[in-house]
């Protein structure tokens, strides 16, 4: 599922904190959802509930395994999100940069203890 035609894109998925825990447990192994609700203080219930908003934002693919559904990370909506982020890094690393030249300059004119 595209991530414009899902009901929740990927930004919406991850800005729950249990989303985001729910993802990392993913990306190790597949998994049923009896066995990632015993990773979670809360119900099972509530676990398929974030499953199914990582499902219709397409970062977790359901596959039935008999009677069981089972859950697997689907990264490449992550993709979308990394490119995002990635247009904003170059501000971090402008403000750090400026950080470290205000840091070093700093000390440069900063008298020093004759003690020292």
């Amino acid at each position: 599922m595209a991530a414009s035609s899902a009901k929740h894109d990927v930004f919406q998925a991850i800005a729950d904190p249990t989303r985001r825990k729910l993802l990392k447990l993913l990306s190790k192994e597949e998994m049923h959802v009896t066995v990632i609700s015993e990773h979670f203080p809360i119900s099972r219930t509530a676990v398929s509930k974030h499953l199914r908003v990582l499902a219709e934002a397409g970062l977790v693919k359901e596959r039935k395994a008999g009677r069981e559904t089972r859950y697997k990370l689907e990264p490449e909506p992550l993709y979308e999100l990394k490119d995002w982020l990635q247009y904003f890094e170059l501000f971090w690393e402008n403000k750090l940069s400026a950080l470290r030249l205000f840091v070093e300059s700093d000390d440069q004119d900063t008298p020093t203890d004759p003690k020292d």
